[in-house]
């Protein structure tokens, strides 16, 4: 058997030039839609997932403007209630099923996980590819949905009304049950090459912590997923056929379909968050120049909430006529899985301590997610207890906590872990001062948004509702602003990465001076990512690195052989 040894050159193909990168070996459309290059299809994936988070902000905007006064801004006769029910529906389906259950996975977790392993490319290549292609045809369907006769039944598909309603459910029920099949093919792809396409020397406990998240993300996706397919199949074959499962007119329980999907919602959720804890441990070590504190918890943590993750689903019906008994156990296991999560939080906070922190963009954008999923957190732990949870059920209390966990953690960490890799990505650095100026927006916007939807939820305002009584247009206003303020800070955000691809200066192989695999081939990749197998160390000792300003970035330092090692896990 041939040994891969540090010197090895690896064949990169039939290029006629060796130096090329998968940005610049193009010949047209059609090499983008077929590629096989998992480098390629994360910047696909780019693409297609911040055009839905477009479309579903646009819908955001329009709600939160409709909300402005208290019988509404837009006359009847432009935005009728179901007008603004199927606003809010679409606005939660798409965001949800579109933009953030593949974000990180499909987008970040395609480009650079592979380089994190030394690999050049995923472990089925084909299979990342129909993924994205079934992804495509998913959000078609939803399109679908949007243009013809809408969607009304909020992004939850409830029964028994999404049975008796005309809007077009079953065109975005067969789009999310294809997005499903979309979501297992990466899963099943991550976990193939986490298992199999390591290289010597990289044990389970030497691999980055995002990868760790990655991998627990993908049991989720493949376990969970198929539920979720199933219970679409079911409430099509419901509506289509009139056989009795969810209609209570005909024998059926409309409370077995929540059952069912929040028993994939829940941990879909967990889909949604565990990769970005995996990019917060990323930045905090590489920003804070320190080697990540308690790196072996946070691994089990992850795997800990992918678990935990599929026994609280109740804690959604606590309102929905189940035992007392069940709602005490779904309380508790609520509270249970929040100790992985203050794990991980506690870590983070132990490796910035006495670290040389460098406020980077990338970490104000790890700093803010901080501050904000911890609020999100800890108004959880309000929404699980039962006694609070009677009060607060359907209120914009839950508005808020999701947005803060779903939007404040996962879309926060998303543009964090974005700004990280984009010079890896694309070989060009950003304006650091805009940069952190956008961050800075987004951070306002985002709580002048939110915040203030504790308050009214606390007071009764409910949520879904296109009017309002008086008493809480403040609230309503200073949520409106915020959200014009966040949109913008987001949109300036995007705007600074992609005039870095026109006028940034060129990025070094190791901008950051991080220690994984990725920084160690130059900035783009090349075509078959390294042109040497790459040496594997401890993904967090930046002992040998130093900054060389003719590069304008870290280099290996010559003299770290005498100096000692320290110790990643600890």
């Amino acid at each position: 058997m041939a040994t891969i040894t540090p010197d090895t050159h690896i064949d990169i193909g039939h290029n006629d030039d060796p130096n090329s990168n998968y940005l610049t070996s193009s010949h047209g459309f059609l090499s983008w839609a077929f590629t096989l290059d998992h480098k390629r299809i994360g910047v696909m994936y780019l693409v297609g997932i911040f055009s839905s988070f477009f479309l579903g902000g646009i819908m955001a905007l329009l709600l939160r403007l409709h909300l402005l006064m208290p019988n509404g801004l837009f006359p009847d006769w432009l935005v009728t209630h179901d007008t603004y029910n199927q606003l809010f529906t679409l606005h939660g389906a798409i965001m949800t099923f579109l933009f953030i259950i593949p974000s990180i996975p499909a987008a970040l977790g395609n480009f650079v996980l592979p380089l994190m392993v030394g690999a050049k490319d995923v472990a089925f290549p084909r299979m990342n590819l129909a993924s994205f292609h079934l992804w495509v045809l998913g959000g078609i369907f939803f399109l679908i949905a949007l243009v013809t006769t809408r969607l009304d039944t909020g992004w939850t598909f409830y029964t028994p009304y999404s049975i008796q309603t005309q809007t077009n459910v079953i065109a975005a029920t067969i789009g999310a049950f294809i997005l499903g099949f979309s979501s297992i093919f990466t899963g099943l792809n991550f976990i193939v090459t986490v298992n199999t396409m390591r290289p010597p020397g990289m044990s389970w406990f030497k691999m980055p912590l995002f990868m760790w998240a990655i991998y627990a993300t993908a049991i989720i996706q493949i376990l969970a997923t198929p539920v979720l397919g199933i219970t679409l199949l079911l409430l099509a074959a419901e509506r289509f056929l009139q056989i009795g499962i969810f209609n209570p007119a005909l024998g059926g329980d409309p409370v077995l379909f929540q059952h069912f999907f929040w028993f994939y919602s829940h941990p879909a959720v967990y889909i949604m968050i565990l990769p970005a804890m995996g990019i917060i441990s990323e930045l905090m070590s590489v920003y804070s120049r320190k080697p990540i504190f308690g790196y072996t918890f946070i691994a089990y943590s992850s795997i800990a909430i992918a678990l935990l993750g599929f026994l609280v689903w109740g804690h959604h019906m606590f309102v929905s006529g189940q035992s007392p008994m069940t709602a005490v156990i779904f309380s508790g296991l609520t509270f249970s899985v929040s100790i992985p999560s203050a794990i991980k939080v506690f870590n983070w906070l132990a490796t910035m301590y006495k670290g040389n922190i460098n406020l980077a963009t990338p970490m104000c954008y790890a700093l803010s997610f901080i501050f904000l999923f911890s609020i999100g957190g800890l108004t959880g732990l309000f929404l699980g207890a039962l006694a609070t949870d009677i009060h607060l059920h359907d209120t914009y209390f839950v508005v808020a906590h999701f947005h803060y966990v779903m939007m404040g953690g996962t879309v926060i960490a998303f543009v964090g872990g974005l700004y990280h890799w984009w010079p890896k990505m694309f070989g060009v650095m950003y304006n650091e001062m805009y940069g952190r100026l956008f961050c800075l927006v987004v951070f306002i916007g985002f709580n002048l948004t939110f915040f203030p939807q504790f308050i009214m939820g606390s007071r009764g305002m409910p949520r879904r509702y296109a009017t309002y009584v008086p008493e809480y247009q403040i609230f309503h206003q200073l949520s409106t602003i915020g959200a014009i303020v966040l949109g913008l800070g987001m949109v300036g955000a995007v705007v600074v990465l992609i005039v870095s691809l026109f006028n940034g200066r060129k990025a070094p192989a190791n901008p950051w001076g991080a220690a994984t695999l990725e920084w160690t081939c130059t900035s783009p990749p090349p075509y078959y990512n390294f042109e040497h197998a790459p040496h594997v160390d401890s993904p967090y000792d930046f002992s040998d690195l130093k900054y060389d300003p003719q590069v304008g970035g870290f280099v290996k330092d010559p003299n770290a052989a005498n100096k000692p090692k320290s110790d990643s896990h600890h």
